[in-house]
């Protein structure tokens, strides 16, 4: 399909270039939680840890993207995401993501992760076919396929980029056979993918720009994907599925982005930062590895421990639309609220020694990375499966990756990951 949509910047090239010569935060704050330092530099587990010790619901006040109160704990991460009624995931009252676009700008994007019942529910119900045992299953075939060619060619002993070679390369194919979008252009949806994730950047007005130019680039090509699509009979697809449907065949302009938006990150940046995570916490702590590779049996578990312990998505928005309480905190309407999965899913109250890499966590797929409630990702099942078949694939060739380079970690609080973790590949 030819397009004249641009591939450069990288949504991360561009942000390090603008830190790199504007002054990066010498005084923030060291407990504000948003301050994308915290991540890239890997500084965040004891400022949750405190957190949860002495306030797990407390207010952080003063930052650039204003006041918001932070919900740290497991159970009441769970209560604000089950206290729909209250506590709104739509993008009329913020939306999902903690920053607020600029002042007067109207590029907001509705989607349905950033929409409450029953809106929300009927586009659900919508792209909820691509997901069911038989899709996934279907579907299992080609991921393993893919997974197994990939990792054969790849080479032993030279370094090289574990995101950009593996995890980015997987997570596009497969949102590429998800969409139904065409093969040779998927390298886009990884570029579209960063622009749309990255929240850091809707906070400097010249990549705001540059993030919304790109973004009407994606929905143009997608329209026209659509527009050929809308004439075909109905396919397994994703893209068909929405243009077949009732609720999601007549979106307006920018929900449409917004949708495309939701399903490329949804479906490339967490996915990625998963199969980035494996690498990292099994370097981290080589017993575990040292366990996986000795028992084959341990590897479902250790999908869920992987997205326990890396956490792809570190926090999610709700805004209060009526005075409340919660944890004894007044929570007045229209407050923010930031659900830090990050932390949740380090919980002492019911993980164990919870910055530990564990293969045996009785409870491990406890964790919280998928949400919780209604809003729970409906792409779960597929996420766990792509992870667990690099394991699988990697067990059967018993090959390993060693961190023997530069790891370059994400500068963001909403997509939690790496941009470069240089590896090289050895066998065991």
């Amino acid at each position: 399909m030819n397009n004249d949509c641009r591939t450069e910047p990288t949504a991360t090239d561009a942000h390090i270039e603008w830190l790199a010569k504007n002054a990066t935060e010498p005084n923030a704050d060291p407990d504000d939680t948003s301050n994308a330092s915290l991540y890239s530099q890997d500084n965040w587990q004891p400022v949750f840890k405190r957190m949860r010790e002495t306030a797990p619901v407390n207010r952080t006040t003063g930052t650039s993207i204003g006041d918001f109160w932070n919900v740290c704990s497991h159970a009441l991460l769970q209560e604000v995401e089950s206290r729909t009624d209250v506590f709104s995931s739509s993008w009329e009252h913020g939306g999902i993501a903690l920053a607020d676009p600029p002042p007067g700008e109207d590029f907001e994007l509705p989607m349905f992760l950033a929409m409450d019942d029953p809106e929300h529910a009927e586009r659900r119900r919508t792209v909820a076919p691509a997901f069911t045992p038989a899709e996934i299953n279907r579907l299992s075939v080609d991921i393993r396929k893919r997974t197994g060619e990939l990792l054969d060619s790849l080479p032993l002993g030279v370094q090289f980029n574990w995101v950009d070679e593996v995890s980015v390369e997987l997570s596009t194919q497969m949102l590429a056979l998800l969409l139904g979008f065409p093969w040779d252009d998927r390298h886009l949806l990884a570029f579209w993918s960063d622009w749309a994730g990255n929240m850091e950047v809707t906070q400097i007005p010249e990549l705001f720009q540059l993030r919304r130019e790109i973004l009407v680039e994606m929905a143009g090509y997608f329209h026209g994907l659509w527009e050929a699509k809308r004439s075909a009979p109905k396919s397994p697809d994703l893209l068909s599925m929405m243009i077949h449907s009732d609720s999601m065949s007549e979106m307006g302009p920018l929900e449409f982005i917004g949708n495309l938006s939701l399903l490329v990150v949804g479906g490339n940046d967490t996915t990625r930062n998963s199969m980035s995570g494996l690498v990292m916490a099994l370097d981290t702590f080589p017993d575990q590895r040292a366990l996986l590779q000795a028992d084959k049996s341990l590897i479902p578990n250790a999908v869920h421990e992987v997205i326990r312990w890396h956490t792809p998505i570190a926090h999610m928005r709700r805004t209060a639309t009526a005075d409340c309480e919660l944890a004894g905190q007044k929570i007045a309407k229209g407050d923010k609220l930031a659900l830090w999965y990050i932390s949740a899913n380090r919980d002492e109250a019911v993980f164990p020694d919870p910055d530990a890499f564990d293969l045996r966590r009785e409870n491990a797929r406890r964790h919280l990375s998928f949400g919780h409630g209604t809003h729970r990702c409906v792409g779960a099942r597929l996420a766990e499966l792509q992870l667990r078949t690099l394991i699988e694939e990697m067990s059967e060739r018993r090959l390993q990756a060693n961190v023997t380079g530069e790891v370059g970690r994400t500068h963001a609080n909403f997509v939690h990951g790496f941009h470069k973790l240089e590896v090289e590949l050895s066998r065991y």
